[in-house]
């Protein structure tokens, strides 16, 4: 990628109660450095790759995990085939100690296969490894999810989750673009996807500005961090991310969250009922509701409902469990459905 990008806030000290009141309300991607250094699985990371494979290996519960591999040619890329029609990679399952075996065996290939077991739930492929690695800015209601594999790019996307995740062996480069950058990372298709997120079209290594134009100005709103065993970053809620692991063996664990949905739904179902429903009406008719939702929704001037007594506010005011209820009943049996 060329031109110079701006570095991702770096910060230490924190605690949990300032991540909390502070950091997360900012919702600006930050760059904890060290704050995991003590933890066992990064100090046996720093020995060599064989100990901190035999570390893991006491937690190992023998439970299959999902993994993919892409032969050398993939230049370590997890994406599509040509026409979109599939992948340029093969899913398939494997016991946490036979992807670690298979790590070691070609760690020292210059072109070696791409491997990568991600997003295994830590509680129950590697019970324990949690107690002896405690996240210190979160409460154990947030589960860990460890990522195992070699030198793997993982192409901008995003989660509806706040994410901190920690580099406990090998390096990562992480490259973040804030969320309305999304006209300008040339998104790919929702229905076949990698891993379950829509993915960024650009191959940045090499990107085709004749046909993503529009790249050059993400890149300008980007910023990057490379990061080392015990730094960790934050991610917030929403924002584009594209990772790149450097080493033979990279080791990361995150944290995912995000506020209760408390009967309410998903984010992403009004997403994608307004597609359904707003997207292909007339253009005055999308500018009457984009005005409404900026209104009622965004609450671009404030509150909606101030100008009205109290306890006629109903649904302009902040949504109690009886306001909850109405609009279920207004959705219909549908609604209910998906709480």
């Amino acid at each position: 990628m060329g031109g110079r990008q701006a570095d991702i806030p770096e910060i230490t000290g924190v605690t949990a109660a300032s991540f909390a009141a502070e950091l997360v309300p900012a919702a600006t991607p930050v760059v904890l450095r060290g704050l995991v250094r003590d933890w066992p699985l990064v100090r046996t990371g720093l020995g060599s790759p064989a100990a901190l494979a035999a570390y893991l290996r006491r937690f190992d519960r023998g439970e299959p995990v999902s993994a993919v591999y892409a032969p050398p040619e993939a230049g370590g890329r997890i994406f599509y085939n040509e026409d979109l029609s599939g992948f340029g990679f093969t899913r398939a399952t494997a016991r946490v100690g036979e992807v670690l075996d298979y790590l070691l065996a070609y760690a020292r290939r210059e072109r070696p296969p791409l491997l990568a077991a991600q997003s295994i739930p830590v509680a129950a492929a590697l019970a324990g490894l949690e107690a002896e690695n405690p996240m210190p800015l979160l409460g154990p209601e947030v589960e860990p999810r460890i990522w195992l594999g070699n030198q793997v790019t993982v192409a901008a996307h995003h989660d509806p989750v706040e994410n901190i995740a920690c580099v406990a062996a090998g390096r990562r480069r992480f490259t973040l673009f804030p969320p309305e950058q999304v006209t300008n990372l040339y998104m790919g298709p929702f229905e076949l996807t990698p891993a379950g997120a829509a993915i960024s079209m650009v191959d940045f290594d090499a990107p085709d500005l004749e046909r993503h134009p529009r790249f050059g100005e993400a890149l300008a709103a980007s910023m990057t961090a490379e990061l080392g065993p015990g730094d960790a970053i934050y991610i917030p809620y929403l924002w584009w991310h594209h990772v790149r692991s450097l080493e033979p063996l990279n080791v990361l664990v995150n944290y995912w969250w995000a506020p209760p949905a408390e009967g309410r739904g998903e984010p992403a179902e009004a997403f994608f009922h307004a597609l359904l429903s707003l997207r292909d009406l007339p253009e005055a008719h999308r500018k009457a509701w984009r005005a409404m939702f900026d209104h009622y929704v965004f609450l671009d001037h404030g509150p909606t409902g101030e100008h009205l007594p109290p306890a006629r506010r109903g649904i302009n005011a902040p949504l109690d469990a009886e306001g909850i209820a109405y609009l279920r009943d207004l959705l219909g049996p549908a609604a209910g459905a998906s709480s």
